[in-house]
């Protein structure tokens, strides 16, 4: 049979091909802050607290007073000057002069360097050794845990300042003796949040999958089991470096702590306190000072809290979406 359909001549134009998905063309859109690490969705849920903003931008501001203390200050910081003796605050004096004739701006300045650098490198030993203890601890449990626990109530048995007192009054009062004491005071607070977590965290699905297929402990400890307990222990450092700026004034200012001459606020509060009526400004701007930076910590450490708890942030991020909803 005849096909009576008429023959077609042939097209000079190629034949088209199967269309490619082009590279230009626009992907899905992600849900906002999908794509982002997770570093930079803490720090804007940090930035949008309002009062943990203000208290990072202080912190930095005292942080910056501290490493550029020498070119801040006006005047040498032990320079005596008699005659100037409870100057008030002037342009020439701006915080006032000491029983000494001492600026007082300058060592307040000053101490800001020291009460930072005490609480950091305090800090830094108990969050290290406190971290090592909890970790130990909680992961391996038994007699072990329970020493551990044990030694840690013994600890919290006794108030900070007079276990720091005690510690001081062993090894002697210096500005080192000071860090180390307070180290030790702090490292039973680590201990516990660190063994905590780990006790929530190492009978998960997931540890014990990656346990039978033959991990060794230390392996699971350091890439699975710490990253977990990272935010807790993040917080409790923003709120240990507020009480070890206490303490360390407190220490100061009992006479266990820095020793003169060198300029801390609490042993400025300490000197300050024979000469109120000659001088208010003696003990107003050391306490200012000690006021505004522990305060700034407190703040931080309650905005790292939200940012870091699944259950806060999940609240916050949609606070956020349905007020952007609003609008």
């Amino acid at each position: 049979m005849s096909d009576d359909r008429p023959d077609q001549p042939p097209s000079d134009e190629p034949a088209e091909e199967p269309r490619q998905p082009s590279a230009e063309q626009p992907e899905l859109e992600r849900p906002e802050g999908e794509h982002r690490p997770q570093w930079r969705q803490t720090l804007a849920i940090l930035l949008s607290n309002r009062a943990a903003a203000v208290g990072l931008v202080v912190l930095i501001v005292m942080v910056l007073t501290a490493v550029f203390a020498d070119q801040l200050i006006r005047f040498p910081i032990n320079e005596d000057n008699i005659a100037n003796r409870f100057a008030p605050p002037s342009a020439d004096h701006w915080f006032g002069t000491d029983d000494l004739g001492r600026d007082v701006y300058s060592r307040v300045v000053m101490g800001a360097r020291v009460s930072l650098q005490v609480a950091a490198i305090s800090v830094t030993i108990s969050l290290v050794a406190g971290t090592l203890l909890g970790l130990i601890a909680g992961y391996r449990g038994g007699w072990l845990d329970t020493v551990t626990m044990r030694a840690v109530d013994v600890a919290f048995a006794f108030p900070a300042v007079l276990l720091a007192i005690a510690l001081v009054a062993v090894f002697g009062p210096s500005l080192r003796n000071t860090m180390i004491a307070i180290g030790i005071v702090f490292t039973p607070i680590f201990a516990r949040v660190v063994r905590g977590s780990v006790l929530s965290v190492r009978e998960d699905l997931y540890i014990r999958a990656i346990r039978s297929l033959g991990a060794s402990d230390g392996r699971i400890i350091l890439r699975h089991v710490l990253p977990n307990v990272a935010a807790p222990v993040i917080v409790q450092t923003s709120l240990s470096l507020a009480f070890a700026i206490l303490l360390e004034a407190a220490l100061s200012f009992v006479g266990a702590g820095v020793q003169r001459p060198t300029p801390a606020w609490g042993l400025m509060l300490a000197d300050a306190q024979r000469f109120i009526a000659q001088g208010w400004w003696l003990s107003v701007f050391p306490g200012m000072a000690i006021f505004v930076t522990v305060m700034a910590f407190n703040l931080m450490g309650d905005g790292l809290r939200d940012a870091l708890d699944p259950r806060q942030r999940t609240l916050i991020e949609a606070r956020g979406a349905g007020g952007g909803e609003d609008e």
